[in-house]
């Protein structure tokens, strides 16, 4: 609990005994009443105090400073991000509905659900949600972190059930206030994919980034992988930027008011976001779970799941505020740890272990009638919430005994030193979908569409389970990769829906090449100069040149200075014949341009003419590769220097074209899956224009072409 608490109530004990006579003296007064009169007086006895402690950190979440009330004080975590999430899509969408429009619409229907309950006309009415379970990685074998196993995954929807049924056994089911309720909610781990055939609701997809900030989630992650939101609920399970957030939700939205968004809001990142270390229960442990020390019960899921419901915090998000829930007591604020304290009016302790509050997992164990009201509401009235209760997602369809399923994984462009420029590799993923255990399976596979070549798999994968291999391409030019099973076990595959995979491939692009060996770096830092950090590495891994420690795991503070620092310049001789990286890093992935102030980086020539790389916006890292005085053999050396702006972009792309280059001859535009949306030929300069107002939101690749060489780069739409 803060420091202050304490300091609260011994200042106001007088005020606040003399109050609690004058409550006894009103037992007829309505409950609306006495919570309006609540919520005036913690207005009144906490208001000076608390304003003293509503200030600003200098964390950032969602481009916007945080408030200190919203870091643990005792652990510096930041139980959820929700609040500032729903800040963010406001300000993103003018015609999301705002708080107060939110409860204006809400009201009547809860007041509607709670007379048809009074009269028993939705007794006994339980609802299954089918959930999908994004786990987000990068690379690593099953059980190392990120990559949390089946059995963790599967814990936190035990506790979901747990918790939002309040089972018998379960802390949940052992609350004895009188108000403690079973939501009539459940959830179970999808059995039906998107495209119909059998799954076991975890979605393992392996992205070419180690962590993952805000920003990134909502721009390129979640539109990237979402599975569609008004079948499921999309869980993800992610390695945060910023370890000290354990999660956040997209709250409901679609209501059909008049001037508001009737689609419901931005349907490719509807859904909960958990740090892995929070995500499922010690209490299932077989020794292979990946668990916070303190959020270890699965209750940051329990928490972030009440606002994708529509649940508010239970303090209202303010000092003695309303969560709309007449049931629960007015809370003060936020509480931490376990804590006993006295609430508002000082008739009672407050609720402390409700699941909306911000205490311990270990700590919670109640929802309300009034909050399983609005869950229920909200469940049946809002855009996909109300269709998730015809959603079959979750019925189990007949299987067969062998069944693999083949996945491609997202193949990245690089620019890496040492890379062959006619070679990439390419990450397979089988699963077994039979009943049967999966010993061998024929892959077949093409490049274009060209000559076929087979792969033979052995191993031996229970139900649900998967084995990855690398399959490596040689290819003079970026193109696509098609791959399917041909076998199980030694005679047919018994399904064939699943059993086809398409992905894009791009080929690495050799470094471009400089004839110096003698450079200058610069660097000028945002107001929040600690947060970043950056280094030169030759083709061997050693690091020649660094600075600063932000967002590589050292020490670093988020402190905002008052003035820029002083600009950074650096002289670096660097050897011939040597291929170079250089990467720079923002703890807060927000890069050096966003954080206050006009902050750069470039690397040039020590005469300053010819400028080898520059920057400011990026997100969690940024790297660039070059070589100096070598002989380059790669034939998209010529196009080396193309690159597209705005990016991320809402609207129109450019594509920057070199004079010394010309006009390309045309370029096409593909999505993640490797399909081909549409071509461009090119005849005139505007023609390298880009309307991606037909694109939805996500993760996108143009190949430019001229004559027989080509260069791909990715972008994004927002």
């Amino acid at each position: 609990m803060p420091l202050f608490y304490p300091f609260i109530y011994t200042i106001h004990l007088e005020k606040t005994l003399t109050l609690a006579k004058f409550f006894n003296t009103m037992k007829k007064a309505t409950t609306l009443s006495i919570r309006l009169i609540l919520i005036i007086f913690c207005l009144f006895i906490f208001g000076n105090t608390y304003s003293q402690h509503k200030k600003q950190t200098n964390k950032m979440l969602f481009g916007k400073l945080v408030k200190t009330e919203v870091i643990n004080p005792n652990n510096g975590r930041i139980r959820c991000a929700t609040t500032e999430y729903e800040q963010f899509l406001q300000a993103k969408n003018p015609k999301r509905m705002s708080n107060t429009q939110f409860e204006a619409w809400l009201a009547p229907l809860v007041k509607k659900y709670k007379v048809m309950r009074a009269t028993s006309k939705t007794a006994g009415t339980v609802t299954t949600i089918p959930v999908v379970v994004h786990v987000i990685y990068n690379g690593q074998p099953l059980g190392v972190a990120p990559n949390i196993t089946d059995a963790q995954v599967q814990s936190q929807i035990t506790v979901l059930n747990q918790d939002y049924r309040k089972m018998l056994g379960t802390p949940g089911g052992e609350s004895t206030n009188p108000v403690a309720k079973d939501t009539e909610i459940q959830f179970v781990l999808a059995k039906q994919d998107p495209n119909g055939n059998p799954t076991n609701g975890i979605d393992r997809v392996s992205l070419d980034q180690s962590s993952w900030s805000d920003i990134d989630i909502e721009a390129t992650l979640k539109p990237s992988t979402i599975w569609d939101p008004t079948s499921y609920m999309n869980m993800w399970s992610v390695n945060l930027t910023d370890s000290t957030v354990l999660g956040y939700a997209q709250f409901p939205d679609g209501t059909g008011l008049p001037g508001l968004d009737a689609s419901g809001g931005t349907a490719n990142t509807d859904g909960v976001v958990s740090n892995y270390s929070a995500f499922g229960t010690i209490a299932y442990d077989d020794g292979s779970f990946l668990l916070d020390a303190t959020y270890n019960r699965g209750r940051t899921m329990s928490h972030e799941v009440g606002h994708w419901l529509g649940l508010l915090h239970i303090w209202g998000d303010s000092n003695c505020g309303d969560d709309y829930c007449a049931d629960t007591p007015v809370h003060h604020d936020a509480n931490y740890g376990c804590p006993t304290v006295v609430n508002c009016d000082a008739s009672g302790n407050e609720m402390v272990e409700n699941y909306m509050d911000y205490t311990d997992d270990a700590c919670m164990n109640i929802f309300t009638q009034n909050q399983k009201d609005r869950i229920v509401t909200i469940n049946t009235n809002a855009t996909r919430r109300s269709s998730l209760k015809t959603s079959n997602k979750a019925n189990a369809i007949p299987l067969f005994a062998n069944d693999a399923e083949i996945k491609l994984d997202i193949n990245y462009a690089s620019d890496i030193c040492g890379t062959n420029p006619n070679q990439t590799t390419q990450k397979v993923s089988i699963y077994n979908r039979g009943t049967s255990n999966l010993t061998s399976a024929i892959l077949n596979y093409n490049i274009n569409g060209g000559s076929n070549t087979v792969y033979n798999w052995t191993g031996n994968l229970a139900s649900n389970k998967y084995a990855t291999f690398d399959i490596i391409i040689n290819s003079a030019s970026n193109g696509t990769i098609n791959a399917s099973i041909g076998g199980a076990n030694g005679g047919a595959d018994q399904r064939s829906t699943n059993n086809t995979s398409s992905r894009t491939f791009i080929m690495p692009v050799s470094p471009a090449n400089y004839s110096y060996t003698n450079y200058v770096f610069s660097l000028q830092k945002d107001l929040y100069a600690s947060e970043i950090s950056w280094n030169l590495k030759n083709s061997s891994g050693t690091i020649l040149y660094s600075g600063g420690t932000g967002g590589t795991g050292g020490a670093y503070s988020d402190a905002k200075g008052t003035t820029l620092p002083a600009l950074i310049t650096k002289n670096w001789t660097l050897a011939s014949n040597q291929c170079y990286t250089f990467t720079i890093n923002d703890s807060a992935g927000d890069g050096i341009c966003c954080g206050g102030g006009d902050g750069y980086y470039d690397i040039t020539t020590n005469s300053g003419a010819i400028i080898v790389t520059s920057g400011s916006s990026y997100t969690t890292k940024e790297s660039k590769n070059f070589s100096t005085n070598t002989l380059s053999t790669t034939k998209f050396e010529a196009l080396k220097d193309i690159y597209l702006y705005p990016n991320p972009t809402k609207g129109t792309l450019n594509v920057r074209v070199p004079n010394s280059i010309g006009l390309p001859n045309s370029f096409t535009i593909s999505n993640s899956l490797g399909q081909i949306i549409s071509r461009k030929e090119i005849s005139k300069e505007t023609d390298l224009t880009v309307n991606t107002a037909s694109l939805s939101n996500g993760v996108y690749f143009i190949t430019v072409a001229k004559e027989d060489q080509t260069k791909t780069l990715q972008f994004i739409k927002e």
